[in-house]
């Protein structure tokens, strides 16, 4: 494994992944940059499920299913970041933060 698979890979796991991957990642490579990202999407929308789990009711049943389908999309991102893939995942990919 290379320095990119591994940052773009270790950017999903965590906030500390997150910026570990931000501080010794290249942000001038395209994948690390596209990872990093598409993790800080991620570790928002945990933040924001956390928050609605809280509330109960209705919202805490619609943040349980955002929930599962952001732990999808973080063990679909670390698979593309172990292939090198820059393909921006469906609905949070294109969105940039950074």
């Amino acid at each position: 494994m290379n320095k990119t698979q591994v940052l773009s890979a270790v950017s999903y796991i965590t906030w500390i992944g997150w910026i570990v991957a931000f501080i010794l990642g290249d942000r001038t490579d395209r994948v690390v940059r596209q990872h990093i990202n598409q993790a800080l999407n991620l570790n928002i929308v945990g933040i924001l499920v956390s928050a609605g789990t809280r509330i109960g009711g209705p919202v805490e049943w619609v943040a349980g299913i955002i929930g599962t389908v952001a732990l999808v999309f973080t063990i679909w991102g670390i698979i593309r970041a172990l292939k090198q893939s820059a393909e921006p995942l469906p609905f949070i990919g294109n969105v940039n933060l950074i």
